[in-house]
């Protein structure tokens, strides 16, 4: 069955280069040119992979990536023109997976794309074998990869409960934040172990009562991080 993939960005020549290629792959390809469009195709279609330019007409693709991510966990991969570390930085904290700085390598872009289709995968055949984690008030569902508090359902992104479950799973196991980064991110991921920090920022800000005062995800300092049961 193919994969299907919708590619958003504001310049219709990069657009109609990555469709191209992807295609050569056996890829069924949607296109959207600004922010509006893309978010309503996302809404309308399943997609395996969304590629999403940040600076877009009418809305930016940040704003579509956290809208995205109030429905659905496809892999999202940021297409940027900017090369700061904090756009990268934002758009991980929006829910994307990975990110590519523009002008790119069309042959690195579909490296990215199979190789975050290849963990998705594997991430759901494990989830398939395995069940349900309760630890206090705290609430694993690992098969329909959902999290709840107090019976009440926190909305995750992928990575968020990719970390969450693999620390939860690990009770009291320190892991570095590189160790972390390559882990839930695998090694062929070219971002740095700031993407970690950002992440556990943000899952604390959920699933914790008072995110300076963790609960459950704890810091060891100057190693790196810890579920503590």
């Amino acid at each position: 069955m193919s994969k299907r993939v919708l590619v958003v960005d504001d310049e219709k020549l990069i657009v109609k280069g990555i469709r191209f290629s992807l295609e050569q792959d056996n890829m069924e390809v949607d296109c959207a040119y600004d922010g509006e469009e893309a978010l309503e195709k996302a809404r309308e279609n399943s997609y395996d992979m969304i590629l999403l330019d940040i600076m877009l007409p009418k809305m930016t693709g940040l704003e579509v990536c956290q809208q995205i991510r109030e429905f659905s966990q496809v892999p999202i991969i940021m297409l940027t023109a900017k090369g700061e570390d904090m756009d990268k930085i934002l758009g991980l904290e929006y829910g994307a997976d990975d990110y590519i700085t523009k002008p790119f390598n069309i042959l690195e872009v579909k490296a990215r794309i199979k190789a975050i289709m290849r963990r998705t995968k594997k991430d759901d055949k494990q989830a398939e074998r395995s069940g349900s984690i309760t630890v206090g008030d705290l609430r694993l569902d690992c098969e329909s990869r959902r999290v709840f508090i107090n019976d009440k359902e926190v909305n995750l992104t992928a990575k968020e409960f990719d970390v969450l479950e693999l620390l939860v799973k690990n009770p009291n196991k320190v892991y570095s934040r590189e160790n972390l980064l390559n882990l839930v991110w695998g090694y062929e991921y070219p971002g740095d172990v700031r993407t970690v920090d950002v992440h556990i920022r943000r899952l604390r800000e959920k699933i914790e009562e008072t995110p300076s005062e963790p609960k459950y995800v704890h810091t060891k300092w100057g190693v790196g991080y810890y579920f503590q049961v």
